[in-house]
């Protein structure tokens, strides 16, 4: 059992899919106990390790008995996370009005793509949409053709889970002193636009352009971006600064005037293609045993399943092998109350463990 920063920490969730289950899988690892809540039938995405660390109870919230049974766990939780859109957990009786009269010092997480409050708070929407609004799908993609949706990574993972499990975690803070628990209101449009705060911060001053064949993080530079290899495979180059460029122009046999010209936008569609001959001319594994680790700022792009076994990560213990699989340790990582992946329990027990604490 995780004996992490979380525990004695109690929460329960009502099963979701994205950044909800990934929240409470983060909770779980940092040593909470976690109490999942899902439907007859599951919702139709069970993942073997983002659902890890849990009791899962089979309730029908929609029956008087359900409803019940999901709401003693509740009197005794530190913690609820949900995911439905608002006014769902209301019509179920289950929504804070009532949970934190009868608990309150419940934390009550709720996760939403658009938020609990604006013109679209009840429509249907996907990571894809949700980012669209705050200015990062724009900005992502090549000129003159669709943007490319960054996987789910910005909106449910970086906007989402983590912004929620990040209010919870304060939430509990303040309780202490408090003594109060309250609701969270964590969108991803919110946690989205939160995310794009640096890109509006230069933009002003002119430090950096949001159009994509200005845009220096983007892909448009020379200097910022993926390169194929003579083998098919990608390296990744990340020399922004001017003597990491310099020394990955030497190391790699560029022609030196790249680096008058580096912040040059008109002159990089040029310097890109100059370096497209130039890294095609070897392997990904050549490039890699030159410049991997040195100050060029390179690395080869990995898929993932093959990074688990890249030397870094394995050096690190980035993955760990849990129930027969090969998963993420827990993240961060803590010098004196480490956590750890919990074991799978059952529901009646863990129950029976929280009954006797409140007895």
């Amino acid at each position: 059992m995780s004996g992490g920063p979380l525990s004695g920490i109690r929460v329960v969730e009502f099963a979701g899919i994205g950044p909800g289950p990934h929240c409470a899988m983060l909770l779980a690892d940092l040593g909470a106990e976690v109490l999942r809540i899902d439907r007859p039938g599951g919702n139709g995405w069970p993942n073997p390790i983002v659902d890890r660390g849990r009791a899962t109870l089979i309730l029908d919230i929609r029956t008087p008995e359900g409803r019940e049974q999901a709401l003693e766990a509740i009197d005794m939780a530190d913690v609820l996370i949900e995911g439905n859109r608002p006014g769902v957990m209301e019509r179920l009786g289950l929504g804070p009005e009532v949970t934190l009269e009868r608990n309150p010092r419940l934390v009550y997480g709720r996760m939403t793509g658009w938020g609990q409050t604006g013109p679209l708070a009840k429509a249907a929407g996907h990571d894809i949409n949700y980012i669209a609004l705050t200015g990062a799908l724009a900005a992502i993609g090549r000129p003159g053709e669709p943007a490319t949706p960054p996987l789910n990574l910005v909106g449910d993972f970086g906007g989402g889970s983590m912004l929620l499990a990040f209010g919870i975690a304060a939430a509990l803070v303040e309780r202490a002193s408090s003594g109060r628990g309250q609701v969270i209101d964590a969108a991803i449009v919110d946690g989205t636009s939160s995310l794009m705060t640096m890109f509006a911060g230069l933009l002003p001053a002119g430090h950096i352009s949001m159009e994509r064949d200005a845009n220096m993080l983007g892909g448009a530079a020379p200097f910022y971006r993926c390169y194929i290899c003579a083998d098919g495979l990608e390296i990744s180059v990340g020399a922004i600064e001017p003597h990491f460029y310099a020394q990955l122009v030497e190391r790699i046999g560029a022609p030196r005037d790249l680096l008058a010209r580096q912040h040059h936008r008109a002159s990089w569609p040029e310097d890109c293609r100059l370096l497209e001959q130039v890294f095609a001319g070897r392997t990904s594994l050549e490039w890699t045993a030159l410049l991997e680790g040195t100050d060029c700022c390179v690395a080869a792009v990995v898929p993932l399943t093959e990074a688990a076994a890249h030397p870094h990560l394995r050096a690190r213990g980035v993955y760990v092998e849990h129930e027969g699989l090969e998963q993420v340790a827990p993240v961060p990582r803590f010098s004196r109350t480490p956590g750890g992946i919990r074991a799978t329990e059952e529901p009646a027990a863990l129950l029976a463990r929280w009954r006797s604490d409140r007895d």
